[in-house]
């Protein structure tokens, strides 16, 4: 037998949810699972675009949306995969723009700073 916790109301037992909240739960874990493979979208992607934590994204993926909707799951498990094996050389060329903008603005300055003195 479940035990209510405190603080919560008496209607709730502990580890249940309502099947309304429940729903809702599964509708939001087959729609992010759609925008994943529509948009090849990374977990981080989709979590912002939901407002949902990365967490939540791959827990909606992972356990929730096989028991709804089987087929949708692995492509949307294809898909994480797939980025998680690209992911290196996502890293590899945000530290490559990171540095050249770096450089870019370095070289800006000194441009600056060679036309300035010129004066």
């Amino acid at each position: 037998m479940k035990t209510i916790t405190r603080g919560q109301p008496k209607h709730c037992t502990a580890g249940y949810l309502s099947s309304a909240k429940h729903q809702q739960i599964e509708e939001r874990a087959i729609t992010v699972a759609e925008y994943i493979v529509e948009k090849n979208a990374t977990v981080r992607q989709a979590a912002k675009a939901f407002g949902i934590s990365k967490s939540t994204v791959h827990k909606d993926i992972t356990d929730r949306l096989g028991a709804v909707n089987p087929a949708l799951a692995e492509q949307a498990r294809e898909v994480l995969n797939r980025n998680k094996s690209e992911r290196h050389i996502r890293g590899g060329m945000a530290t490559k723009k990171m540095y050249d903008s770096k450089r870019k603005k370095t070289g800006d300055e000194a441009e600056t700073e060679f036309f300035s003195h010129r004066k």
